[in-house]
């Protein structure tokens, strides 16, 4: 039974999307020497990409932007990230509300406003910079596994700035609990477990919470709460 316990978690898997294969190459070289990664494919398209995530079913997609003629790197978020929702939605009844994954992380040269935005918007979990440190790349794979947040502090000032209002929302009571689990990291099953209410009502205030942030992702509801300061 001890060895049971003490057998450790298995590894996040990792699905490349890249349209350079040196730089896939190097992400594959530099992934392999972090403890608890495995890549498990890679894609050098936009429409490989959306086919691998539906096949293989890695826990994070790590998605540059710009993938050349066809299919970009927002497009084919958009395209993962519904069709991981509509796989969650076909589940039992009493299944986890949560999709599971895979999670997309982008990983991209570009910074500006309207990338971010649109990245955040088609339903990316975190939007990491390729300037970043191989051990902030680590723990924001590790992090978008779990369905948290991850961006990049430059990411983070450009995201705010862009997508929060003139004042505060004015978030009641429940909600400010909710967005408080949410930053958390925790499902819509963990957040009516904690809160002792039932995950249709957690889903109908985290409508809500997006409607009154200004926002149609959980990263973005998490993001706009940090730079507004609406987390207690």
């Amino acid at each position: 039974m001890n060895r049971l316990m003490d057998r450790p978690p298995p590894p996040v898997r990792i699905l490349l999307c890249d349209d350079h294969a040196v730089v896939r190459a190097g992400l594959r070289a530099l992934l392999g020497s972090a403890p608890g990664i495995e890549v498990v494919g890679e894609a050098g398209d936009g429409e490989e990409a959306v086919a691998l995530a539906a096949r293989l079913r890695p826990d994070v997609v790590l998605m540059d932007l710009q993938l050349g003629p066809g299919t970009d790197g927002i497009e084919a978020t958009r395209r993962i990230v519904a069709d991981a929702a509509a796989r969650a939605g076909a589940r039992a009844p009493g299944a986890d509300g949560e999709s599971g994954g895979p999670y997309v992380l982008v990983l991209t040269t570009y910074d500006t406003d309207a990338d971010i935005t649109r990245a955040i918007e088609a339903g990316a979990t975190g939007y990491l910079l390729k300037a970043e440190r191989p051990e902030e790349l680590f723990s924001a794979i590790r992090a978008a596994a779990e369905g948290r947040t991850a961006l990049s502090p430059p990411v983070a000032g450009r995201v705010m700035a862009r997508m929060r209002g003139g004042g505060r929302p004015a978030l009641t009571d429940r909600e400010r609990d909710i967005l408080g689990q949410l930053a958390r990291g925790l499902g819509n099953r963990e957040i009516a477990r904690a809160l002792f209410i039932s995950e249709a009502t957690v889903k109908t205030h985290l409508g809500r919470i997006y409607d009154k942030l200004g926002v149609d992702t959980r990263a973005g509801a998490v993001a706009v709460a940090k730079e507004q300061r609406l987390l207690r």
